[in-house]
């Protein structure tokens, strides 16, 4: 590399093909498949990798194809073969299939609706009668009027394990990261300049994925999404007997949908990285700021999830052992943004993935950089389109 006496880089090196902004799961999938495409890439990360800060971290995920919306069961067929050929790329193992049981008021729309997109796509699905269930879960107390299916292509994600191999390859293929450099400018134009502390680079295109910092970012091009930054408590409970619930003794990950009275679902992984301790958290928490997220004091979800634990997983102790924090960056619809900017077509934006976009990483990195390189997108992004919140979105010129 061309260094100058002060340790910055020389202008040489300061045009790229494209700058992604954001090394999180969704930029650093979107570089991989910009290399892959033969383009110069420059990664920028404000926080030194591996950090905690964001959305990306921490050692697991769910894996699925149950969703109740048809767009996402579809995309994930993709996503899972992404993420095969990721491992052979890394040779790591990236995810370990468990299954994930949905459960849920089996006349409630919501349970009907992955019930439906389960069936209607062909993912092998298992439908449990109360006996079967019984006989199955003998640890898990059902809900009575609770259906229960299990998908059984799920399983668990190891997600900073995944991180580290999609940026590992992304360099193998000529890739530039560069971590602990701030973005403070970009300007538009037919080439993007990009300012951080350390120096100005400029490409082509830019591709956005800023994660709860991507208004910061968008307030710099002259727009605003109506993006809300919640603070979620990642909450692990303890075992009785250690094992009952564990990832070697076949537990599946689990959805308890809208479960009685709760407003979201509530999740939960087998005892695995913690061993003796199973995750299980409430999809949503309270409004935080990206800076500020530790400035927090609400337990209304830790309350919720006490409530859940107790009744349904007798063989927990119903107070968490361990909170962690993670933050999510919500949309209203809680649908992604997958789009290009309003005024400037080369500014493309991956945003708002509302603690569910781990899992599509592969497949939202090939259409970020497909809408980076003007090639028709391989999925139908009518669900993601920025003009869906007009007149939310704002100027912020």
């Amino acid at each position: 590399e061309n260094v100058s006496e002060n340790g910055f880089l020389t202008m040489a090196l300061s045009h790229f093909d494209c700058i992604v902004v954001g090394a999180g799961i969704q930029g650093s999938f979107a570089a991989y498949h910009l290399a892959k495409s033969n383009k110069q890439v420059l990664l920028l990360e404000q926080f030194v990798l591996p950090h905690s800060r964001g959305s990306s971290h921490g050692q697991t995920r769910i894996i699925r194809k149950a969703y109740e919306q048809e767009f996402y069961t579809r995309m994930m067929e993709e996503s899972y073969q992404l993420w095969e050929q990721l491992e052979k790329e890394a040779n790591v193992q990236l995810y370990r299939r468990t299954g994930l049981l949905v459960m849920g008021q089996e006349e409630g729309p919501d349970f009907q609706m992955y019930k439906k997109t389960l069936l209607q796509n062909g993912v092998p699905t298992e439908i449990l009668d109360p006996v079967q269930f019984a006989q199955r879960f003998p640890s898990v107390k059902r809900i009575s009027g609770d259906g229960a299916l299990i998908d059984k292509t799920a399983g668990v994600l190891f997600a900073d394990r995944a991180l580290r191999a999609v940026q590992a390859v992304f360099q193998r293929l000529g890739g530039v990261i560069r971590d602990g450099e701030k973005v403070l400018d970009i300007r538009p134009g037919s080439l993007v300049t990009v300012t951080t502390g350390r120096g100005t680079y400029s490409a082509k295109s830019l591709v956005i994925t800023a994660g709860p910092w991507t208004n910061t970012m968008l307030s710099l091009t002259g727009l605003q999404l109506p993006l809300q930054v919640r603070r979620i408590n990642v909450c692990y409970w303890r075992e009785k007997v250690p094992g009952t619930y564990g990832i070697s003794s076949q537990f599946p990950c689990f959805i308890g949908v809208k479960s009685h009275g709760a407003k979201h679902d509530i999740y939960g992984l087998p005892s695995n990285e913690y061993p003796g301790l199973m995750k299980i958290c409430y999809h949503s928490g309270s409004k935080t700021d990206a800076d500020q997220r530790d400035i927090q004091t609400s337990r209304e979800d830790i309350d919720i999830l006490s409530r859940y634990v107790s009744r349904c997983f007798p063989g927990l102790v119903s107070t968490p052992a361990i909170v962690e924090s993670c933050l999510y960056t919500v949309t209203p619809d809680s649908h992604f943004v997958l789009d290009r900017h309003p005024s400037h077509c080369n500014i493309v934006i991956g945003a708002g993935f509302s603690g569910h976009g781990f899992k599509f990483g592969p497949v939202v990195g090939k259409t970020l950089c497909e809408l980076s390189l003007n090639k028709t997108p391989s999925h139908d992004l009518s669900p993601f389109q920025i003009q869906r919140f007009q007149p939310q979105v704002k100027s912020s010129l």
